[in-house]
């Protein structure tokens, strides 16, 4: 909802003759102030929204490693995550609690993968709240920094940060804030073969110090990158992400996972309960 500030404050109307001429001026007068009053309320709606980043050309983006270039193709190729630059989710998501009952509500991502960055918005019973993640800052644009049914391991900080990495894994690999080392040695999990790749700041980048490390794993058989891990810095918890049901959001463009798990994790780092359910039933993207 925009806000008009009170006319008074900028204008002034003057009293014109009660003649033909003075009606036409009078008119184009007014014409004139609603005029500038509906471009401040344009202003400001670009103001709001979000730009999104101009993808970088496909024959300029240099992917430098094997696991990086499986991870693109196997969710659609290089073509298809730089026409995109940004995809829309309408999502159902299930909030668990820990006496067994749980919470649902309904959310709206728009993810930016040339910008490392998304954007939430649901209704909810205390309002409607707007939260945003870009390069590691959070922001709450509007309402509450948090649900309340939102599990205490996991802030609207990471909850964001959760979604964010999954759904963009292969762009992440090219982000020029951080630095991936695959590990040789495969890991098995939940009856799966994944090799671990370890994220960390790079040293000297402008954003590094707000990069959150992680590890993000990569099916042996198929490479996607369905699974990671990374500690909330909000609440000290370790959490791993789970991708399902990867699909195309639109013909030609990139794979993403139709639902999405987050769960707590124990002392050693294995997954333990779930925490949020994350059911994906429309998406679109803009090129």
């Amino acid at each position: 909802m925009y806000k008009i500030k009170d006319q008074n404050s900028k204008f002034k109307i003057v009293e014109l003759p009660q003649s033909g001429n003075g009606f036409l001026l009078r008119f184009a007068a007014c014409t004139l102030i609603f005029a500038f009053l509906f471009a401040g309320c344009e202003q400001q709606h670009e103001k709001e929204e979000p730009v999104p980043a101009l993808a970088p050309d496909a024959e300029a983006v240099s992917v430098s490693t094997d696991y990086a270039a499986r991870a693109i193709e196997a969710t659609g190729g290089l073509d298809a995550w730089v026409r995109t630059k940004e995809v829309r989710l309408d999502c159902v998501v299930t909030l668990y609690q820990p006496d067994g009952s749980h919470y649902l509500t309904e959310q709206r991502f728009a993810v930016y993968p040339w910008l490392n960055s998304i954007r939430i918005s649901a209704a909810e019973p205390q309002g409607t709240l707007v939260w945003q993640l870009s390069n590691g800052q959070f922001q709450v644009l509007q309402g509450s920094g948090r649900i309340a049914e939102l599990p205490k391991a996991a802030s609207g900080k990471c909850f964001a940060e959760a979604v964010l990495n999954i759904t963009t894994a292969p762009a992440r690999f090219l982000d020029d804030s951080a630095q991936f080392a695959k590990q040789n040695t495969a890991v098995k999990i939940q009856g799966q073969w994944y090799h671990p790749i370890e994220r960390q700041p790079r040293p000297g980048a402008a954003s590094a110090g707000r990069l959150t490390p992680a590890a993000f794993y990569q099916d042996r058989d198929n490479s996607l990158i369905d699974m990671l891990q990374f500690a909330c810095t909000d609440t000290g918890k370790s959490l791993i992400v789970r991708g399902y049901d990867y699909d195309r959001i639109e013909k030609a463009g990139p794979l993403l996972p139709a639902r999405i798990e987050i769960f707590g994790t124990d002392a050693r780092g294995s997954l333990q309960e779930r925490l949020v359910k994350i059911d994906c039933h429309q998406w679109s993207s803009a090129k």
